[in-house]
């Protein structure tokens, strides 16, 4: 049985001081959008020399792929944080500033995936140096103002050739780091002008923008419910004149699929991503209201005596239980060299996000009038876990998503 080993507990118990000292004494300023997340997590990253091992992990990668001779040192995990220890960045810092591990992950997770995965060896050398050490932010652009969970099919956005090059336009919502940063894959339609394919059907291709290139903008960021240490914005493109070193893979035709399939694998890792994100918001909810029905008195005694609050109690530990082994369960075929499949992605978002969403609910109905007020963080809680049931696509495509996978088999 998959559990906890003595250095994931040694960097949970390391990382919880970084996050006392560091993090919770300017969490309202995050909230308020008054301080970026960005300068915190890089010191996060050099204190923990998740920056070093990064750059030295895509130093070897790099080297192999182009052939040269690297030395064996045991390590194959291809350089930065990866497996439980991703989990537990993930978890701890979801249950104090939620936003600031979604900027973390879209920077490192979907746009240096996306760009390790489709990208030739020059455009991984060009792009992905900056971007796994957070010297740069890196943002993944799908979602627009009229497609959401139609991702493909409502897309709008479009890419025409011009010789050698491609003409960009349109405009892309929702995008987590969106307002600040550096590089940011973009998924755009092949308009080929012939009328041959619907635009519905029409080939999807993704490219890599840097900030300030002509007719590219970058909008400001949203006012949002939750999660509001992590900058959300819209991109517009008008005329955007990208050169074909730009395109992910340098072909329309890659072996490994077109835009469409590498999006589809970014789907599944964000998605699980998610049920670690759960996990942190359902554990800080739980120690919270842990302590508060210890100290809380009524009637004279603590509420924890009451029935109806060890209901609660009872309830927020077993959707504890649930999700962690979900995530062990990942964690154990992962490490097997299994992949977790879109389907199954899609059941642990689901299930997690709602779980993590009656977990805070609940806290705040445990804290009384306290929880409604911002000064109790319960109150955060529960506006950060809605955001997770929409986030990464809505809980309600993710039934979809788990029925086509049912009805395949």
């Amino acid at each position: 049985m998959y559990t906890w080993s003595d250095t994931d507990e040694m960097f949970r118990d390391a990382l919880r001081g970084f996050i006392e000292k560091e993090i919770r004494p300017h969490v309202d300023e995050l909230e308020s959008a008054a301080l970026a997340p960005y300068d915190i997590l890089r010191k996060l990253y050099k204190t923990f020399g998740i920056d070093a091992i990064s750059r030295e992990g895509l130093e070897k990668a790099l080297a192999e792929e182009a052939g040269d001779t690297v030395a064996d040192d045991g390590d194959d995990s291809g350089g930065g944080m990866g497996g439980s220890m991703a989990v537990i960045l993930n978890t701890e810092l979801a249950g104090v500033s939620l936003g600031m591990i979604a900027s973390l992950g879209v920077s490192v997770g979907l746009t240096v995936g996306t760009i390790r995965s489709r990208g030739t060896l020059a455009q991984k050398q060009r792009w992905l140096p900056e971007l796994v050490t957070l010297e740069k932010v890196g943002a993944w652009a799908i979602t627009e103002p009229d497609s959401g969970s139609d991702a493909f099919g409502g897309m709008k956005t479009y890419v025409k050739r011009d010789g050698a090059d491609y003409i960009l336009n349109g405009q892309k919502t929702f995008i987590t780091n969106g307002p600040y940063a550096d590089t940011i894959v973009v998924y755009a339609k092949l308009d080929e002008g012939d009328g041959a394919v619907s635009k519905r059907d029409r080939k999807v291709l993704p490219f890599v923008l840097d900030t300030g290139m002509a007719g590219f903008t970058q909008g400001k960021p949203f006012k949002k419910m939750g999660m509001n240490s992590s900058p959300t914005g819209e991109l517009f493109f008008d005329n955007v004149r990208i050169t074909p070193d730009r395109l992910l893979g340098e072909t329309e035709n890659p072996t490994k699929g077109d835009g469409k399939s590498s999006a589809r694998e970014a789907f599944s890792a964000e998605r699980i991503g998610i049920a670690y994100l759960s996990l942190g918001i359902i554990n800080e909810c739980h120690r919270l209201s842990i302590e508060y029905a210890k100290s809380r008195t009524l009637w004279g005694q603590e509420i924890g005596r009451f029935q109806l609050i060890q209901l609660k109690l009872a309830e927020m530990e077993i959707a504890r239980i649930n999700v962690q082994n979900m995530i062990f369960s990942a964690l154990e075929r992962q490490q097997a060299g299994v992949a977790v499949g879109l389907a199954e992605a899609s059941a642990m978002k689901l299930y997690s996000s709602r779980a993590a969403t009656e977990v805070a609910m609940e806290a705040v109905q445990l804290f009384g009038g306290n929880g409604y007020m911002a000064e109790y963080r319960v109150e955060q809680l529960a506006r950060d876990a809605k955001s997770l049931m929409i986030y990464a696509g809505s809980n309600e495509v993710q039934v979809t998503h788990i029925a086509k996978g049912l009805l395949a088999t």
